[in-house]
């Protein structure tokens, strides 16, 4: 393990939308500062995600102190204020899993996002981060996340990313090398070997002096065939990590973690997996 260390950061302000990259971010217990706070939903209230509108790659999200600035190519740019007062609405990550309250952006937030989409949608945002908790099959009582999928974190590793795209190369496959952005991840390891991160699971992570809970492997879906800068879909790498990396039927690649304290992060800081949970 000697030489782990942070080799990128990232978060997501709106679900589904652009990254943003950082030399150095803060852990709060629901996930990194400003991570996945923001949703769009549809007319139901359910959110959308490149799953079935994969036109949000094309919707470019930065963050100021109570605010949200959305761009988009070839439209004016969009400057959203937190929406703090009214009455919260439920809304739903996804159809099969229960409401929590979030509070409506204006009509001028409907607008953009109608124009742009091609589909009624209105943003959202959590006012109370703690209000979602953590699936309790991995989960403790009191973890919580915000608009993430269902954990606080992704975290992957450049290792198994190049193993990946060597197994891709054997196939003669045009599309390589891919890109870590595909994978959509938190916070980015260097300096392990591939696939280190399968044998963190059940284990306390330290990154700088923020631990954290190695939960489980992360299931992967067609979001990553698509191409974060157009929008476009393929069918790599899903269909290469179907053939290396099923597991009881799910496709793996990353894990999930979560914060058992706070703090400041950043690139560079070491990474160290300490004595598995509940061990001395």
């Amino acid at each position: 393990m000697t030489g782990a260390r942070v080799a990128a950061l990232h978060t997501y302000p709106v679900k589904g939308c652009r990254r943003l990259d950082h030399a150095d971010a803060r852990v709060e217990p629901w996930g990194l500062a400003g991570d996945r706070r923001w949703m769009i939903i549809d007319p139901e209230g359910v959110g959308l995600t490149q799953r079935t509108t994969p036109r949000l790659v094309t919707i470019h999200p930065r963050t100021a102190p109570g605010r949200l600035v959305l761009r988009a190519v070839g439209r004016p740019a969009l400057d959203v204020p937190e929406p703090v007062d009214g009455r919260p609405v439920p809304v739903r990550v996804f159809r099969n899993m229960d409401p929590v309250p979030a509070r409506l952006a204006g009509d001028a937030a409907t607008d953009w996002l109608g124009d742009l989409l091609g589909r009624p949608a209105r943003l959202v945002w959590l006012a109370d981060p703690t209000a979602r908790a953590v699936d309790p099959i991995h989960g403790h009582p009191g973890d919580v996340v915000s608009f993430a999928d269902g954990y606080p974190l992704l975290l992957t590793n450049t290792a198994s990313l190049d193993m990946l795209n060597g197994w891709l190369a054997e196939t003669g496959d045009p599309a390589v090398p891919l890109p870590m952005d595909r994978l959509r991840p938190n916070i980015v390891v260097a300096g392990v070997e591939p696939w280190a991160e399968d044998t963190w699971l059940g284990t306390r992570l330290r990154i700088g002096a923020v631990t954290f809970r190695v939960a489980k492997s992360c299931a992967r879906c067609v979001v990553t065939t698509t191409d974060q800068d157009t929008g476009e879909r393929g069918e790599q790498p899903l269909r290469i990590l179907a053939r290396h990396r099923r597991v009881a039927g799910k496709v793996l690649f990353g894990v999930n973690i979560i914060p058992e304290t706070g703090g400041p992060i950043a690139t560079g800081d070491p990474v160290h997996p300490e004595s598995p949970l509940g061990l001395t």
